[in-house]
């Protein structure tokens, strides 16, 4: 590891991943990485590829974790707020992983000239869910802006991940179950047809707060509904499931 002092600032914290001795570049008062972020680079681990992108990357959670859960040879991760592009990057500098992790600056609306169409085999994305409007905005416009849909909206995410995909290349995001017609109805407009969707459940009797979806572009018509993740045992403790994926 490199020397924290030449990396981290004083304004920001070290947060162990609990993965392969990884760890992430957070600001001590600012918008941090949750329980979506992980769940999401789980979820995709499993599809391989040899090139993967991480839209709405933020500080990188989903691209640092993917190192170490897959062996794909490049990682890349985009992000528009320069503040947190930085702290991204200098993560990625942290952990050693420049030969195979690359964190660009730039607006999703603008990826597939960046990158090129369909040069993709596999794409996360953790995107704003709040519609503008839909609830009262931050003070702080970093929140702001990883919260609403204010820089991209997801009529803007899944349009670029189509275009940045390969023919059955795979497409994964964690999202809102409020959200979820408007994400069926934009996948089948953009030819990522669903294939896996999976709930997200705070405690087994309360409604899912997350959704975690799959698709493949141009691929056939067949949704398979996993069975529903839950994050707390009854007691409050953390479900098994959630302690393996932490590897706790």
């Amino acid at each position: 590891m490199r020397q924290t002092a030449d990396i981290v600032r004083e304004d920001e914290t070290l947060e162990d991943l609990q993965c392969g001795g990884l760890m992430l570049i957070q600001k001590r008062s600012g918008f941090r990485f949750g329980v979506d972020a992980v769940l999401l680079a789980d979820f995709a681990k499993d599809a391989k590829s040899q090139r993967t992108l991480d839209l709405c990357t933020g500080t990188g959670i989903v691209a640092v974790l993917l190192s170490s859960k897959t062996a794909t040879p490049e990682i890349r991760a985009l992000e528009i707020q320069h503040e947190i592009y930085d702290m991204a990057r200098r993560s990625v500098v942290y952990n050693h992983l420049e030969d195979r992790v690359h964190v660009d600056e730039g607006d999703l609306k603008d990826a597939a000239r960046l990158y090129g169409n369909g040069t993709f085999d596999k794409i996360t994305v953790n995107p704003p869910y709040m519609e503008c409007g839909s609830a009262l905005l931050n003070e702080a416009d970093t929140k702001t802006v990883s919260r609403h849909e204010v820089l991209c909206t997801l009529k803007d995410v899944i349009a670029s991940s189509a275009a940045l995909l390969r023919p059955q290349g795979r497409f994964f995001m964690v999202h809102r179950p409020s959200r979820l017609a408007d994400i069926l109805c934009l996948m089948r407009e953009y030819r990522i047809e669903p294939k896996r969707l999976r709930m997200v459940h705070p405690y087994v009797h309360k409604a899912a707060n997350l959704i975690l979806i799959e698709g493949m572009k141009h691929g056939g018509k067949e949704l398979k509904l996993l069975p529903p993740l839950y994050i707390y045992n009854e007691d409050g403790s953390y479900s098994e499931e959630i302690n393996r994926i932490y590897g706790r």
